[in-house]
């Protein structure tokens, strides 16, 4: 899977939003849409589901999709999870080992089928300057690039000092599953 939007994007939230802890923190944000099963063609793998909005949609499920659970009524319900943490650490420290993982999920044999997948990736970057009166500190990454963030809480940028590492960690996660029917 790949990253929903870029990891520049990730750490302008660096010592932002953590007020009670800003040399560490994390933001979470969260999205869940749900559609309910109007159709299933077992034979060609084919659901056809009608969105919250009232449009339908035609969705080619997959060859382990086990279509025999699902039935008109049935809810399907997708949630995007996308995660960042941070933690910033001594210059002298040693940096965390980089790393990327990948996690995939299934349901178990008779239940409504439903899928989890993920992806996190942690970077290492540094703090090449804080500009107090500007309220911006200059982190770089480990390719060197530098990016220039503003935290919500100027305080902050006198908690940390130029050659302290800020280690970022990404995680995305996609969810979908199948509900039954809710009973009328």
């Amino acid at each position: 899977m790949k990253f929903a939007f870029p990891l520049a994007v990730a750490v302008l939230s660096i010592l932002s939003a953590c007020k009670s802890d800003p040399i560490s923190g994390q933001t979470q944000d969260q999205v869940e849409v749900t559609s309910t099963v109007t159709a299933v063609d077992v034979p060609n793998r084919m659901l056809t589901l009608k969105s919250e909005r009232g449009t339908n949609v035609l969705v080619e499920t997959a060859p382990d999709v086990n279509l025999s659970q699902v039935r008109v009524g049935d809810v399907v319900a997708v949630t995007y999870t996308a995660t960042i943490s941070w933690k910033v650490r001594a210059a002298d420290e040693p940096a965390p080992i980089a790393t990327t993982q990948a996690s995939v999920e299934k349901e178990k044999p008779g239940e409504k089928p439903s899928l989890t997948v993920g992806d996190s990736v942690t970077v290492s970057t540094t703090i090449t300057a804080i500009d107090i009166p500007g309220n911006t500190v200059s982190l770089t990454g480990p390719r060197g690039n530098t990016l220039v963030v503003e935290p919500r809480d100027p305080e902050n940028l006198k908690k940390v000092k130029v050659g302290e590492h800020v280690d970022i960690t990404y995680s995305e996660a996609l969810a979908v599953a199948v509900r039954p029917a809710p009973k009328k």
